[in-house]
């Protein structure tokens, strides 16, 4: 496929929606529209059996949502992905880690986003003060016991897909572990 051409449709300081105008092999032609957002952290923390998660307000879908800890740079930013959840973590749960690994790269809806996300696992955790932004002041945090992370996950309390998706990461990661 080829990129004939590309307009701005609206731009804010999270993200930039376009239309682009392409060729396909065939000799047709079509539009696609792309949402482009810059690439997300989205941090793992877990203490033995327990995980940590944030709840907010969710605007798009009208509800509060337990997730993962996650999130991009300001203003559109390109940050070194270990940064980014090493900000994100703090910002939102107080939590630092003293250990950081990443277990994988998550496409958002790569149907219609350029945006991508690494997700990591924090362990050797310390608890400190978040730093939450403006718009995060609603924000709650608390640990779960995996089991009932679990559950919420089958009972449709955590309909987050990155957060479902970086937990299977996660499984895979202690599954190839000795």
């Amino acid at each position: 496929m080829e990129t004939l051409g590309s307009r701005e449709v609206y731009a804010n300081q999270w993200m930039v929606v376009r239309e682009d105008a392409v060729g396909r092999a065939d000799g047709t032609t079509g539009i696609f529209g792309v949402v482009d957002k810059p690439d997300f952290a989205l941090v793992i923390p877990m203490d033995g059996e327990r995980l940590r998660l944030v709840e907010q307000f969710r605007y798009p879908i009208g509800m509060r949502r337990w997730e993962f800890p996650q999130g991009t740079a300001p203003e559109r930013a390109a940050e070194d992905p270990l940064v980014l959840a090493e900000r994100e973590l703090r910002e939102e749960t107080g939590l630092r880690a003293g250990r950081l690994v990443q277990l994988g790269v998550l496409d958002v809806a790569p149907g219609m986003s350029s945006q991508r996300g690494r997700v990591f696992l924090a362990t050797d955790l310390r608890e400190g003060f978040h730093e939450r932004e403006h718009e995060e002041q609603d924000m709650r945090s608390a640990w779960f016991a995996r089991a009932e992370f679990e559950a919420m996950i089958a009972r449709g309390d955590i309909t987050d897909a990155q957060s479902i998706a970086a937990y299977t990461l996660l499984l895979l990661h202690e599954h190839a572990q000795p």
